[in-house]
């Protein structure tokens, strides 16, 4: 009994511990082929830079459109077009902002 207790605890413990991008963005891509780091080398290609970049994110997830989206014709194709977030606005920014950090590449050279 004790040590299932603790089990839960531990495990209620961890998921409070994930941040807003672990929690809502990382289970779903975990699955695609492409990696959330391939995905953003292609969000760097077409936005340039880091606020183009996390407008055109955001703008995709709150009306997700195969004519707005990064991803190849062949990948929409096989896996469709992303549904509409139902992140708030805070929590979204939040994922986003993580991402930007997580695969900046021009963070890790200093």
């Amino acid at each position: 009994m004790v040590k299932s207790i603790c089990l839960s605890l531990i495990l209620l413990t961890a998921s409070f511990c994930e941040d807003a991008f672990e929690r809502n963005c990382v289970g779903c891509h975990a699955t695609l082929p492409a990696t959330l780091q391939q995905m953003f080398k292609r969000y760097l290609l077409v936005y340039s830079g880091q606020s183009n970049m996390k407008a055109g994110i955001k703008h995709y997830l709150l009306y997700p459109s195969k004519d707005i989206s990064v991803m190849s014709d062949l990948f929409l194709s096989t896996y469709g077009i992303k549904s509409k977030t139902t992140l708030n606005t805070k929590e979204l920014e939040e994922a986003i902002d993580i991402y930007w950090d997580k695969y900046n590449i021009l963070n890790k050279l200093e």
